[in-house]
């Protein structure tokens, strides 16, 4: 079938982004996570206020509050477990060192799984992103188009979300948007064929990134997920070890509703890492903690916002940093 390249002909410069530097990251993230600030650490706050005892009832008012904030139940009695073993040794006295003490439990939860975006030797980098249907995968990856073409980078989309034709208009809107190219076939086309084509023109011109926008199901349609098999098949003969990173995109929204989806789906498409979309409408941002936990997956990127600019690179410390200070 006939694969056509839209996009924009002459690279305009590359969108204006705010700079992702670490002071304005952190700007960024506490403008963009309030909610969940609100939601964990005000109330942890709120319950260590004129304590300064730690008892039984202190422990579970927190683990409480953890759970609440959705960071899971598992995760949330592992910390308190922790914490309870320090008050037993006489290393924590003071109420008031609680927070504190939580604040590095969840750092290192997040920091165990974090390891370095996979990169190709030779370009292109190949990510595949997937997920359920709403969660927000084609301005994702408009977004990230945006990012990488804001570092200097060189980007082409692979419109293989040929199910909703509405999806490949989108595609082509952040397209145009951020000055980047997009390949497609007509709606119905063969999501391999699409992928094929558009990686086959990224070699040739020696594009950094490819982005691949695929059709949203469930890890319980087993004919759609043969075709992620299939596609990804399609993508190693055409350039070996691709795709180099398998992008679950999840909807923060939906908490831990969405964590056990998620593992179903982790388990059947070979995910490498995760992007978490609208954290800014949600109190309970917690759920990072507990998909790094119970997924053993990278958070990579954090959508915080509607704006082109508000995906951000997921960094640990500066998360926890902007949760705490």
């Amino acid at each position: 079938m006939f694969s056509s390249i839209f996009g924009s002909g002459e690279k305009p410069s590359a969108p204006e982004q705010p700079s992702t530097g670490k002071t304005s990251l952190l700007d960024r993230l506490k403008r963009g996570i309030q909610k969940t600030r609100a939601g964990l650490v005000d109330r942890i706050e709120d319950t260590l206020s004129g304590r300064k005892e730690i008892d039984a009832d202190l422990l579970e008012e927190l683990e409480h509050t953890l759970i609440s904030a959705d960071i899971g139940v598992r995760t949330a009695a592992e910390i308190l477990e922790r914490i309870r073993q320090r008050v037993d040794r006489h290393m924590v006295n003071d109420a008031a060192e609680l927070k504190n003490l939580i604040r590095e439990q969840l750092l290192e939860v997040l920091q165990a799984s974090e390891r370095p975006i996979p990169q190709s030797l030779e370009p292109p980098t190949v990510i595949m992103v997937v997920g359920v249907n709403g969660v927000g995968k084609t301005t994702t990856i408009g977004k990230l188009s945006g990012l990488f073409r804001s570092q200097g980078r060189s980007v082409l989309l692979c419109a293989a979300d040929t199910f909703r034709a509405a999806a490949i208009e989108q595609l082509e809107i952040w397209g145009q948007r951020t000055g980047v190219d997009v390949i497609r076939q007509g709606p119905g086309s063969d999501p391999s064929a699409v992928l094929f084509d558009a990686l086959q023109s990224a070699k040739s011109r020696k594009v950094d990134y490819v982005i691949v926008d695929t059709a949203g199901r469930l890890h319980t349609k087993a004919n759609l997920m043969l075709e992620l098999d299939k596609m990804k098949r399609t993508a190693a003969r055409v350039i070996p070890d691709a795709p180099h990173e398998v992008l679950l995109v999840m909807d923060a929204t939906t908490g831990q509703n969405g964590l056990e989806q998620a593992r179903r789906f982790t388990e059947a498409s070979g995910v490498t890492g995760i992007a978490l979309t609208k954290l800014d409408g949600t109190a309970k941002g917690g759920v990072v903690v507990a998909i790094v936990r119970e997924l053993n997956l990278p958070i990579r990127y954090i959508g915080v916002g509607e704006q082109a600019a508000d995906l951000l690179p997921f960094d640990a410390e500066c998360f926890i940093d902007s949760l705490f200070t």
